[in-house]
């Protein structure tokens, strides 16, 4: 299974809180915080409804176990 790679690259300040929950959600707590996630339609999900503040991008390396 593939994988994305989520970078926050804008801050959530200012935002709603469903908007900021979904970035805790993802594991993006601090800015220029990147995490690698499997692509399934619960994750493409939530980078769609923040996707005013992530970059997403295909993953090369696998999920650490």
């Amino acid at each position: 299974m593939a994988n994305l790679k989520i970078k926050l690259t804008r801050s959530a300040i200012g935002y709603s809180v469903t908007q900021k929950r979904t970035a805790k959600a993802l594991g993006l707590t601090k800015m220029g915080r990147t995490v690698v996630r499997p692509d399934n339609e619960q994750i493409r999900g939530m980078c769609h409804s923040i996707s005013h503040l992530v970059t997403v991008t295909p993953a090369d390396e696998p999920l650490a176990s």
